[in-house]
């Protein structure tokens, strides 16, 4: 055999694996599967996929981006699954051309994290958070937040409100809860995964750019997944809920705000929680998917690895959940989970026996 007939065929090869790769004909020991979206719970995601890839031998490859970055590279149909802190719109369903399933992973919390002189464990209402956010609250030692936390010492400093400047489901979140229990910030600003803040605010990319801004900026305030407080040893405040009490996030009081009635396609709000110890500004975090498996050239096999990575995320991957200081969840939605893992298809036909 010539060098050159072997240089070709060599290229040949290289080629078709290429392109084989892209469209998803992988052996299935070699399988990768690709998702993007919400950072919220990226630290979560990076402990279970390396977990499933240990046991399982399937790499899943998920970059943080976003809630609004993981919907639009679904409809794109450059990843497998996407994932998003808020369910996805009616346009947004829409778009993606063909039904799109949604299963909650697991329950977070979005906290108030700040950076003062001895960081005091301090109380927020919905007043005083749309306040420091709109502008209208633009000191620490304000009378509002002094009458929310009497015996508390605070400074005459200046607040520098954070937010989020990419498309975001953290966004989403904490909007949707200023939204439902305070009338200047819906009439103002509204809910979204992106709003127009007000100036002053400072926009940073992803949990990680809130938490390292306010964590390096005395008198500086962002919302940001708990996870991403407690990991940059960060204060973070209580907040009145519905019931008038003053609620800690933790664990416990995530898991209280999901003491409700989850729909089939588990599309609820969890923000401003009727319930009596949970704290108001908790979610589902959801991954996203196509229900017909078969397009862009998918194989059945990268389909049915997607569909049993999916399955143990709703059932023995949720051990990973609690020591991340997520909330797992409960029975009932992780059986609504599996049902609709279940009713995945591939040529029409269900995918998993």
């Amino acid at each position: 055999m010539s060098f050159r007939l072997l240089r070709n065929l060599t290229f040949v090869a290289a080629a078709l694996v290429a392109v084989f790769g892209l469209t998803g004909h992988v052996p299935a020991a070699d399988m990768e599967l690709l998702g993007a979206g919400a950072t919220f719970p990226q630290p979560l995601y990076s402990k279970m996929f390396d977990a499933y890839n240990q046991q399982h031998k399937v790499k899943i490859n998920y970059q943080g981006i976003g809630s609004g970055g993981g919907i639009n590279q679904l409809i794109k149909k450059t990843v497998d699954f996407g994932g998003t802190d808020a369910f996805m719109t009616e346009l947004e369903q829409k778009s993606a051309g063909a039904p799109v399933l949604h299963i909650p992973t697991c329950l977070g919390a979005v906290v108030l994290a700040y950076n003062l002189p001895g960081n005091p464990k301090l109380n927020f209402t919905s007043e005083i958070i749309a306040g420091i956010f709109l502008g209208t609250i633009t000191k620490w030692n304000d009378p509002k937040i002094a009458s929310a936390n009497p015996g508390t010492t605070l400074p005459n400093l200046a607040i520098s409100p954070v937010h989020r400047a990419d498309s975001s489901g953290t966004t989403f979140i904490f909007t949707e809860y200023l939204a439902k229990t305070n009338d200047a910030w819906r009439e103002k600003i509204g809910l979204g995964k992106s709003v127009n803040w007000p100036a002053g605010s400072i926009g940073q990319k992803g949990n990680p750019g809130v938490a390292g801004y306010v964590k390096q900026t005395p008198g500086a305030i962002g919302y940001a997944e708990l996870l991403y407080a407690i990991q940059n040893k960060m204060a973070y405040g209580n907040v009145k809920n519905k019931a008038g009490k003053f609620i800690e996030p933790t664990l416990k009081s995530v898991t209280a705000a999901a003491n409700v009635k989850i729909p089939d396609d588990t599309n609820i709000s969890l923000t401003n929680t009727g319930a009596a110890t949970g704290y108001p500004i908790s979610s589902f975090t959801w991954l996203i998917f196509y229900k017909e498996q078969n397009y862009g050239g998918k194989t059945k096999e990268r389909a049915e690895a997607l569909a049993k990575m999916l399955m143990w995320m709703a059932g023995n991957g949720q051990r990973y959940v609690e020591p991340l200081h997520y909330s797992p969840l409960s029975k009932e939605a992780a059986a609504k989970s599996v049902k609709i893992i279940g009713s995945m298809t591939y040529n029409g036909a269900p995918l998993l026996k």
